[in-house]
């Protein structure tokens, strides 16, 4: 797939994730809009209240983790490259712990969780394997991977990176952006043992047109995306194939 920078639109100075989410942090809940992850988690067929203990992946300000407790998920890890991010996470008082760390090298225990969540984060990964490698051993066996993202189409349609206004200096500056396809998605899912249980799509509508009214010319383009991944109960090198009499 060709580099963002063959799309991109805007052209702003773009800064590495930790730096942008940093800045970022004092305004990024009046400009991130649930339209584009909570409105997808709500359409999900999973049994959040069956959720003892969970991981946010990328947990950023943790919007995504009051979302899960108020669903009645127990435990709630989150891990964030942002100090920034971290603070106002903190502030929420919605985590059982807080750290530091890169999505796909978290130091959390394996194999703990009954549900890893990982929600606008990809867009930011050069590499998407990681991630899904380090859900999966996260994940109990039987345990699930819900991901969110920012479409691919829609990054390619709109040559729109994730970008924020710094309030220090009024600059309008990008976050390091890729675009992965959903069939890299389906890749790593795959390649990282993990099985595919739901996929679900968000498209521009009256409610996104409603609150980006500029966006009508995007009505009906794909602008956000949810996976439901399982980590199988069993490997697939414990299941054996029946013996059959000659």
């Amino acid at each position: 797939m060709a580099s963002f920078s063959s799309f991109d639109t805007r052209n702003y100075r773009t800064v590495a994730p930790r730096e942008g989410y940093d800045r970022w942090a004092a305004t990024y809940e009046e400009t991130v809009e649930d339209a584009m992850d909570v409105a997808l988690l709500e359409r999900l067929e999973v049994d959040w209240g069956a959720v003892g203990c969970a991981a946010d992946l990328g947990c950023g300000t943790g919007r995504t983790g009051a979302w899960l407790r108020a669903r009645g998920v127990g435990e709630i890890d989150g891990v964030d490259l942002s100090p920034g991010m971290l603070d106002a996470a903190r502030a929420r008082g919605v985590y059982a712990s807080l750290r530091e760390g890169d999505v796909a090298d978290t130091g959390l225990d394996a194999d703990a969780y009954d549900l890893v969540v990982a929600c606008l984060v990809d867009e930011h990964l050069a590499d998407l394997r990681p991630l899904y490698a380090e859900a999966a051993r996260l994940a109990r066996p039987g345990g699930r991977f819900v991901l969110v993202g920012f479409h691919p189409h829609f990054i390619i349609a709109s040559g729109m990176p994730t970008h924020f206004d710094d309030t220090s200096t009024g600059e309008s500056l990008a976050i390091e952006t890729h675009v992965h396809l959903l069939s890299d998605h389906v890749a790593a899912g795959l390649g990282a043992g993990l099985t595919l249980a739901a996929l679900h799509e968000r498209a521009v509508d009256d409610e996104w047109v409603a609150l980006k009214p500029k966006w009508e010319r995007f009505r009906h383009h794909p602008i956000s995306f949810a996976c439901v991944w399982s980590r199988p109960a069993r490997p697939w090198s414990d299941h054996r194939r029946p013996a059959v009499d000659g």
